[in-house]
């Protein structure tokens, strides 16, 4: 059986709460998998994808970066969480630097075989922690957004990246597109992309149903941008 349980960590900015799923049996050490939030912080969905993480052999670990007493907020307040983040890259990429640290003390982590995947902003965390030249083997964004944080300019990538995109998603047009994949080369990264044609932003959220605001689920890309992370995953992880 698989244990989950919720895990409490702190910094001089505030304390975070996420959840680690472990693999059930006793085959550990076990890579390590953060999953970064969407707009909506650690939520249900986030939990999910640490369960499957966790069925697949990684250590599933769904990070925190709003705060402990600012989980399951109201859409506006959840904006707001993120939109100030957005305004201070240098504090996410703290929050984000300590999630992973806090991920390498975790019983039974491997901590030479640690990733991090995420979902729409969750997509630009695990982005700007490649970009601080964190310790990771690998890292997965699924329609993620691709604006460079104006931090960490001349820092090697030290991870494999691959980048799972909607090629008609508005919050990451075809110009944004090309401009992380010339960061990516500029800074040595060895990354990929698979763009979904006719594929907007959200495509792995079956609650998005907003299509005159290129916001629509797909079930073709969400199955097909999942099993290719699969593979990614374990090519890295599972050598």
């Amino acid at each position: 059986m698989m244990l989950s349980q919720n895990l409490e960590y702190s910094d001089a900015s505030g304390t975070y709460e996420g959840t680690v799923v472990y693999p059930s049996g006793s085959g550990g050490p076990w890579p390590v998998v953060l999953v970064a939030p969407t707009i909506r912080g650690r939520t249900d969905f986030e939990k999910e994808k640490a369960r499957a993480l966790a069925a697949m052999g990684y250590i599933g670990f769904a990070i925190d970066v709003y705060g402990k007493d600012k989980q399951r907020l109201p859409p506006e307040e959840a904006r707001a969480q993120m939109d100030a983040l957005n305004a201070d890259r240098g504090q996410l990429s703290s929050r984000l630097k300590l999630a992973l640290s806090q991920a390498g003390k975790l019983r039974d982590a491997d901590r030479s075989r640690m990733a991090a995947i995420g979902y729409c902003f969750g997509g630009k965390c695990v982005l700007d922690l490649a970009r601080s030249g964190a310790d990771l083997s690998a890292v997965v964004s699924f329609h993620g957004v691709l604006d460079a944080p104006g931090l960490h300019n001349d820092t090697p990538v030290k991870s494999k990246v691959l980048v799972l995109h909607g090629w008609d998603d508005p919050l990451a047009p075809p110009h944004a597109v090309v401009s992380l994949a010339e960061e990516l080369s500029r800074k040595g990264a060895r990354w990929e992309l698979d763009a979904y044609g006719h594929t907007g932003h959200a495509f792995t959220n079956p609650q998005a149903d907003l299509p005159e605001k290129g916001l629509l689920y797909s079930k073709d890309a969400d199955r097909t941008s999942w099993r290719r992370m699969a593979d990614f995953l374990a090519e890295v992880l599972k050598h």
